[in-house]
């Protein structure tokens, strides 16, 4: 049974919980500047401490009506068995007075008060019997329930650690996210101001040039290597990317081709993963330390030649790519892995077209802007 306390406790985190989503909604509709950004970031911390605790006290919760139900099923069990034993043993001995009955009835003569004691008799056994059965019946109709409740409240255990571990991830994250924000911004509110007006200018360009392609959210496979993904996949299309006001499918072209590359370098990343990691944006736009694979370095190499590209793809390294495509006003991001020797052309994996596609189909190195090798 759950205490009164514990179910006020349980109401309280409740409504706290409530009472910090509504105020990061608040804080979102302020103007955007450095002190209202840690603001949220501060009351997204301490509403995932919230979230943490809640759920521990849902796995504490579980974890006593486990306990509960495994004494009750074990009570049952025994009960179960002693009632089957009883029962079984009771029909043996009903046999016998029945033969036994027939028998003197048949060669003792006929007595009449006897006759109808012997029927009393074999009629008040006979209804014991039956009652017996019924409870036999009964326990054994709650102790498949108990256990069906038990393996249930098992399920709910298991989904309950998972969510934990998640929110203590997410949790890691923010802190992360925050110290990034410190420390990329000077704790200064101009260097804040200018970073921000040149992330809401890239991401408006990945938005433009993904309004100009037209298309909505499909998947296109994992491609002829098996480490393409599309932004616009319907797994992570419509996440937010970081605390932006862009999804993925919009504006994640960036993020996209790392998580190519990652995927490519056999590590678990996603886009999904990617988007939701605070610490690897600035408002939205990937940080220049987020171009990254666990264990890899990053070379930036600022209008590089096709024959350059081209030495690194030899060597097993794909390459993304920055491009810009003046007449939409637009920014987007591929990956150069592979040379075509007889088309003498780069193949690519395109997050938002798809994989396995020549370079020169859609673009012209004169747009080329950027690389990143992550080798």
């Amino acid at each position: 049974p759950i205490s009164a306390q514990e179910n006020n406790n349980s109401s309280s985190i409740k409504k706290r919980i409530s009472d910090l989503e509504n105020k990061l909604s608040s804080i979102r509709k302020q103007k955007k500047s450095l002190s209202s950004e840690i603001k949220y970031m501060n009351t997204r911390v301490l509403l995932t401490n919230l979230k943490i605790k809640s759920t521990e006290e849902e796995i504490k919760k579980a974890q006593e009506e486990i306990k509960l139900l495994d004494t009750r099923i074990d009570s049952l069990d025994q009960s179960l068995n002693y009632l089957s034993q009883l029962l079984i043993k009771r029909i043996v001995e009903n046999y016998k007075e029945r033969n036994s009955t027939i028998f003197d009835l048949l060669f003792s003569g006929f007595r009449p008060a006897y006759f109808i004691n012997r029927i009393k008799y074999i009629k008040i056994t006979r209804d014991n019997n039956q009652n017996l059965l019924i409870s036999v019946q009964k326990n054994k109709t709650n102790f498949e329930e108990q256990k069906q409740l038990r393996e249930e409240k098992k399920k709910k255990l298991d989904y309950l650690q998972k969510q934990l571990s998640k929110q203590k991830d997410s949790l890691n994250r923010q802190k992360k996210a925050k110290q990034h924000l410190l420390t990329i911004t000077k704790n200064s509110e101009i260097v804040y101001e200018r970073l921000l007006k040149q992330a809401k200018k890239e991401l408006a360009s990945f938005a433009s040039f993904t309004k100009n392609a037209g298309g909505g959210l499909i998947s296109f496979g994992s491609g002829s290597n098996g480490w393409f993904y599309t932004q616009r996949d319907p797994q992570w299309g419509n996440l937010h990317i970081g605390n932006s006001p862009y999804l993925v499918w919009q504006a994640g072209c960036a993020l996209t081709s790392v998580a190519m590359v990652c995927k490519k370098y056999g590590q678990n990343i996603t886009p999904m993963s990617m988007a939701l990691d605070d610490s690897k944006f600035f408002y939205g736009d990937l940080l220049n330390n987020a171009f990254s694979c666990s264990g890899k370095t990053t070379s930036f190499l600022s209008y590089p030649t096709k024959e350059r590209v081209k030495n690194y793809i030899q060597q097993n390294t794909p390459v993304i790519i920055r491009l810009v495509a003046p007449s939409v006003s637009g920014l987007h991001f591929i990956v150069l892995w592979k040379w075509d020797k007889l088309k003498n052309d780069f193949i690519i994996h395109d997050p938002y077209y798809g994989p396995d596609l020549p370079f020169s189909q859609r673009y012209s190195w004169s747009q080329v802007t950027r690389g990143i090798v992550i080798h």
